[in-house]
């Protein structure tokens, strides 16, 4: 499989909001996740390693979401073995406090497989 081809397979399944199907397909077991430094005052770590840990992040991140008002993500761009696309959401939170998110991501992949994903925002 090709980044394209890769790229196109998560950018569809996202739009489908089947976020555990791009992680059970894609992802590395070795995948190496980095955040913003600013992303600590949220309480989200910079590197997180391992899919299960990206697992465990995800799923805390989830928790904490009341509803998801919208979201988008844009068509990836690829450049040799990495993809990139902008990424949102509109969100309250069940604290009660509504987030507008938006993000780029740029993924690494190797053998068909996703082993790094970095965001900025």
């Amino acid at each position: 499989m090709t980044t394209q081809e890769l790229a196109n397979r998560y950018f569809d399944l996202f739009q489908q909001r089947k976020v555990t199907e791009i992680y059970q397909q894609f992802y590395s077991a070795d995948i190496v996740c980095t955040e913003p430094e600013h992303a600590l005052t949220m309480g989200v770590p910079t590197i997180t390693k391992g899919i299960e840990a990206v697992l465990a992040k995800s799923k805390a991140r989830q928790e904490i979401i009341a509803e998801v008002h919208s979201f988008f993500c844009s068509e990836p761009v690829v450049g040799g073995n990495f993809f990139s696309m902008a990424m949102g959401r509109d969100m309250t939170l069940k604290n009660g406090q509504r987030l507008q998110l938006a993000e780029i991501a740029v993924f690494g992949v190797k053998d068909d497989k996703i082993i790094s994903e970095t965001f900025f925002y």
